[in-house]
């Protein structure tokens, strides 16, 4: 089903009003931080500098507001999130489901709330287009949360007169051609480690064999919504069939699928709890005891 038809998005928005009739029914809408999992991940950078050994970077992805996501919600998982210091924060798309007039308001109160110490980050998702991308944009901008779609962003530290960059790029939604991965590769600079966003993991197939990335860091699948024990998630789809959930190798770099905090149709999880990510970056100096 194509959602970018009026008819389908038609359909999924009265469902999802439906739904919002009904949520006493489906699940509280008041926020209980019990419900959402923080995973700490730590990544080994290649190239990574000492000064940015135990960098934290809190990933948000699949918001999703105005499902099972309320305006509630979201205020708590900001509290947690700022409550977890992080360095920066990252969000891989997917703000909105359906309908974006009604969550405008509250999307951008929540977002301005953030305070990282460096900065906030964000690519766009599917749903993103298909309810306005020029809208959501502005929004980031209003919060202060700078888009890498497409992009990329150079950190630059300096202590004791050492100065370090880590990059972290960016590409628009893979699901609706919008990537531009040769622009990325044309932006960043040949030195310095980098980070990719990218709203879907299994785009890792393509950005890993450009040897540029250590870390793709993704969202998109929301881990499935129903994972058996052993087995993982059996509920994959476009763009999340080879890297569902979790962390992966891909050749030289690691990807790490998020379970993310929505839902979409289906307001449930089952072993699935929505997931804000924690990633510790690590330098291989550190690690081998030849750094500082």
């Amino acid at each position: 089903m194509n959602e970018k038809t009026p008819r389908a998005m038609e359909f999924r928005q009265k469902i999802q009003r439906t739904m919002t009739r009904y949520r006493h029914k489906v699940r509280n809408s008041e926020f209980k931080p019990s419900d959402f999992e923080l995973i700490p991940v730590e990544v080994i950078i290649p190239n990574l500098d000492p000064i940015f050994h135990n960098y934290r970077i809190v990933n948000l992805s699949d918001i999703h507001l105005g499902q099972w996501i309320t305006p509630d919600h979201l205020e708590g998982i900001i509290d947690l999130v700022n409550k977890q210091n992080p360095d920066m924060v990252t969000i891989t798309g997917d703000f909105v489901s359906y309908i974006l007039d009604e969550v405008e308001e509250p999307l951008e109160k929540s977002l301005k709330r953030l305070s990282p110490r460096d900065i906030t980050l964000a690519v766009l998702g599917n749903h993103d287009h298909w309810l306005g991308a020029e809208k959501i944009r502005i929004i980031l901008k209003n919060c202060s949360v700078t888009d890498v779609s497409n992009d990329i962003f150079s950190l630059n530290k300096e202590i004791n007169g050492k100065k370090a960059t880590l990059h972290v790029a960016g590409v628009d939604s893979v699901m609706l051609d919008k990537h531009r991965l040769d622009l990325v590769m044309e932006k960043i600079p040949n030195d310095g480690p980098a980070i990719l966003l990218a709203h879907e993991p299994d785009f890792a197939d393509v950005s890993s064999i450009t040897g540029r990335f250590g870390l793709q860091i993704s969202g998109h699948s929301h881990g499935g919504q129903f994972i058996i024990p052993g087995l993982g998630t059996i509920i994959r789809g476009p763009h999340f069939i080879k890297y569902p959930l979790g962390k992966y190798q891909v050749g030289d770099m690691v990807q790490y699928t998020s379970r993310g905090l929505g839902t979409n149709i289906f307001w449930f999880r089952i072993n699935c709890p929505p997931e804000i990510t924690i990633f510790h970056l690590k330098s291989p100096e550190v690690n081998n005891g030849t750094g500082p």
